[in-house]
C-alpha cells in the first residue's frame, strides 16, 4: 500500500496501521505479525524504516519480539483513556472477530441553518462516512462530523483508514466526555443498499457526541448497526 510523508514520518504511519489493524482483529491475540521483508515491500521502505514501526509497538505493549520466533501480538485493547469509547469493537475482538472498515467519502460540509448539525457545528465541519465489516459482512453504516480543529490529514487512503480517535489525540485534544443515544429507525435507501437489507428494516440507529474538557463538541456520530448479524454489547466494570 501506499503512504506518503505529507502526513508525517513513515515509521509512525506504519505503526498506525499495525496498531489498526491489531485493535480491529486483523492480527489476533497470540497471532505474527508479517515479517519484516513482508512489511518493507507492502509499504515499500526501508528495513530501518519497518524495526522503528515495530519498535514502537513494543514499547507501548503490543507486540513482543522474539529472536527466532518473530513479533507476536500480546495485547489487543487500546492504553488510552478513550478506550471507553471502544468497548464495543474490543468486546468483538476478544471474541475472535474481524472488523474492517471501508471509506465511503470524505470532505468538508455545510450545515443548512436551523439544523442539529449546524447547531453543533456552525457553518464548516469535517466529514468521514464508513462501512464497517464483521467477519467480511457489511454491519454498521457509519457517518462521522468532526469539529474543524482536528487535523485529519491531507489524504485518505482507502485501503487503510486512519483511527480517528488517533487523530484527535494527535491534534491535541482530550475528550473528556461521551453522549450516546440509542433508537431504533428504518434502514433508508442507501443505508439498506450498503448493509444488504431491505429498505424500511429496522435498524439499530447510534448517535454519539464527544466533548472535549471546555464542553466544546469535537465529534458526532451516526451509525446503523445490523442487529441481526451481531447484537450490540455493552460491559461494566465494578
Amino acid at each position: 500500500m501506499t503512504i506518503t510523508r505529507k502526513n508525517g514520518p513513515l515509521y509512525l504511519q506504519i505503526k498506525k496501521i499495525i496498531k489498526d489493524r491489531i485493535l480491529h482483529g486483523v492480527y489476533p491475540l497470540g497471532s505474527h505479525i508479517p515479517s519484516e521483508p513482508q512489511l518493507e515491500r507492502e509499504f515499500n521502505v526501508s528495513k530501518m524504516t519497518i524495526r522503528n514501526a515495530i519498535q514502537e509497538l513494543y514499547q507501548e505493549g503490543y507486540v513482543d519480539k522474539r529472536s527466532g520466533v518473530g513479533t507476536i501480538v500480546i495485547r489487543n485493547t487500546s492504553f488510552s483513556k478513550l478506550s471507553k469509547g471502544k468497548r464495543f469493537t474490543e468486546i468483538l475482538v476478544e471474541e475472535g472477530h474481524q472488523i474492517q472498515k471501508q471509506h465511503l467519502s470524505f470532505g468538508w460540509t455545510q450545515p443548512e441553518p436551523g439544523t442539529e448539525l449546524y447547531e453543533k457545528f456552525g457553518e464548516r465541519c469535517r466529514y468521514i462516512e464508513r462501512l464497517y465489516l464483521l467477519d467480511g459482512q457489511p454491519y454498521i453504516h457509519y457517518i462521522h462530523y468532526i469539529s474543524s480543529r482536528v487535523d485529519l490529514g491531507e489524504e485518505l487512503d482507502q485501503s487503510e483508514l486512519p483511527s480517528l480517535y488517533d487523530r484527535i489525540e494527535e491534534s491535541r485534544i482530550t475528550l473528556e466526555q461521551f453522549r450516546d443515544r440509542f433508537t431504533v429507525a428504518p434502514a433508508q435507501d442507501e443505508t439498506g443498499r450498503l448493509l444488504g437489507v431491505k429498505p424500511g428494516t429496522p435498524l439499530l440507529k447510534r448517535l454519539r457526541s464527544s466533548y472535549d474538557a471546555e464542553g466544546s463538541i469535537i465529534e458526532y456520530s451516526i451509525g446503523y448497526y445490523n442487529t441481526e448479524l451481531q447484537h450490540y454489547l455493552i460491559t461494566y466494570d465494578l
